[in-house]
């Protein structure tokens, strides 16, 4: 059984990765069980990598805060490979700027952006995979910026905050 408050499993080893279905179901089954309702795949073999390679196990209901990766080298790239999402933009205060529904299969499953943008996600179908790419190493202090305007995560505000953002799509 998976571990409930687990982010990730460890980073993927060997010179090869390829997924297959064995794993895609032991990364969605581990989802489903999470307190977070998400866990990722590190696919860089390890944190110091110059490139971050991921890939994300999501189902609705889980709360991404919103946030920036500041630096002028901190692209990221998600790539929707099954499921959905509502990738969404925000200004400075947190007003909604855009919204892409990004869709696995169709040509709106790609998105990038560039850094210093304010960024988050809900998800629309359960069971949603994501391979996200971003510069590396990673470093927990600088990776991402969190919005002083969004809810930290586990709280009643966090949960009410999903559930708004959530009715975007009805």
């Amino acid at each position: 059984m998976a571990n409930p408050n687990k982010h990730a499993f460890p980073n993927v080893s060997g010179k090869v990765f390829n997924s297959d279905k064995k794993i895609l179901g032991m990364g969605i089954a581990s989802s489903r069980k999470s307190r977070r309702k998400r866990i990722l795949i590190p696919l860089h073999r390890t944190q110091d990598d110059s490139v971050q390679r991921l890939i994300n196990f999501v189902q609705p209901g889980t709360y991404i805060r919103p946030h920036k990766h500041p630096g002028k080298h901190h692209v990221e790239s998600m790539l929707v490979m099954q499921g959905a999402v509502q990738f969404i933009i925000f200004d400075d205060v947190g007003f909604i700027e855009n919204y892409f529904t990004l869709r696995a299969s169709t040509n709106e499953s790609l998105i990038d952006i560039e850094p210093e943008v304010w960024h988050s996600f809900i998800v629309l179908e359960r069971d949603t995979v994501i391979f996200e790419v971003k510069k590396g190493p990673y470093n927990a202090q600088t990776d991402k910026e969190f919005a002083q305007w969004a809810p930290e995560e586990h709280t009643v505000e966090a949960a009410k905050w999903v559930e708004s953002m959530e009715k975007m799509n009805d």
